[in-house]
């Protein structure tokens, strides 16, 4: 497989503090790879590093070959790297529909080669308004509640229904890469269940997916490979199903 995105000897420091010590992890193409740990592991400084909201001290993030090393966020998002961010951070004051066509303003319009019957290869080309169409059409599908609230305010969604919302916006860009910071957090079992069925169909759609989660148990369900983060260097990694029967290492790390 192909890497999406490779973390070399990663060094992020805030101030005097070093958060991360020197991490590599790679992300295969059409995989789910999860960041996991307990708080100031450094999870979430290693994946807003990955979106250029924190800056790299030392190493280099390559994204399918291509170094974006502190790139900034819009040219990250530019390249397909698209977060869905912790907290969901809806728009107050938009509808629903509104808060999705804010995340599809990266989209422009997509031109590919074909062959004609008569061996002629020809261009074609959507628009930008065709393709985000396609989007909202296919969030809609995964999300059929927020179809029947598109009118709706975003903040008078429950917390569940707003998170959806959070990852929608998101797949409305079309992400190469979907970060997912704690998507779980804050909200009831039955509804984290939801949420982790939803991600597996993202992925199963082909969408590459870097996950940061406190809920291990869930994550690993879904997971394809897992790097475990303890004071910013990476402790352990693996396949998800081998670590997901580790009792010693769930109980040590990951609060099992």
């Amino acid at each position: 497989m192909t890497n999406m995105l490779e973390i070399k000897n990663l060094v992020v420091d805030y101030g005097i503090i070093r958060a991360i010590k020197g991490i590599n992890l790679n992300v295969e193409e059409g995989t789910i790879v999860a960041i996991l740990g307990a708080n100031g592991a450094g999870k979430t400084s290693t994946i807003r590093t990955v979106n250029g909201l924190v800056k790299a001290a030392e190493g280099e993030i390559l994204l399918k070959g291509e170094k974006i090393t502190n790139l900034e966020p819009y040219k990250l998002a530019a390249k397909g790297i698209i977060q869905s961010p912790e907290g969901r951070m809806i728009l107050k004051g938009l509808t629903v529909e509104e808060n999705l066509f804010v995340g599809a303003y990266t989209l422009k319009k997509e031109v590919s080669k074909k062959e004609s019957a008569e061996g002629v290869i020809v261009k074609t080309s959507k628009s930008a308004k065709k393709i985000t169409k396609e989007q909202l059409d296919e969030v809609y599908q995964l999300f059929p509640v927020l179809k029947e609230r598109r009118k709706q305010q975003a903040s008078t969604l429950s917390g569940g229904e707003q998170q959806m919302l959070a990852i929608g916006r998101a797949l409305m860009a079309k992400p190469k890469l979907l970060l997912l910071d704690e998507p779980s957090l804050g909200l009831a079992p039955l509804i984290v269940k939801e949420i982790f069925q939803k991600i597996q169909q993202i992925k199963e759609k082909g969408t590459t997916i870097l996950i940061v989660e406190q809920n291990a148990y869930q994550t690993l369900k879904i997971a394809d490979y897992v790097y475990v983060l303890e004071l910013g260097k990476v402790k352990t990694e693996g396949k998800a199903e081998e670590l997901l029967k580790d009792d010693q290492l769930v109980k040590a790390y990951l609060g099992g």
